[in-house]
């Protein structure tokens, strides 16, 4: 069965960095892109990032543009999403989740603050 098991959030403090890890198993990892979301307390999910299967594309939301890299490592089966500049509205859950899958891991939390 498909897992994917987010990890790598935690308290810190504005202007920060966490890296976020996301280890995924059960279906061919390399075959699909890979997409990280976020939701806020109280808000709807919203895309943060996506990469192509082999790696060489990239997208972001735009408030996240230059501070966040969304990377993967096929060989090892896992997403990774580099997050510099934190800010206190990046506050969220931070889920990843393949390309066209409705597949979940049960996040990993990220809180901004002092």
């Amino acid at each position: 069965q498909v897992q994917l098991v987010e990890s790598g959030g935690g308290l810190v403090q504005p202007g920060g960095s966490l890296r976020l890890s996301c280890a995924a198993s059960g279906f061919t990892f390399s075959g699909y892109g890979m997409k990280w979301y976020r939701q806020a307390p109280d808000r709807e999910r919203e895309l943060v990032a996506v990469i192509t299967a082999a790696g060489d594309l990239t997208n972001y939301k735009d408030s996240v543009k230059g501070r966040f890299a969304i990377s993967r490592d096929n060989a090892k089966n896992t997403l990774y999403l580099q997050m510099n500049s934190l800010r206190p509205e990046d506050t969220a859950v931070y889920y990843c989740n393949p390309v066209g899958l409705n597949y979940w891991g049960q996040g990993t939390q990220v809180t901004v603050s002092l």
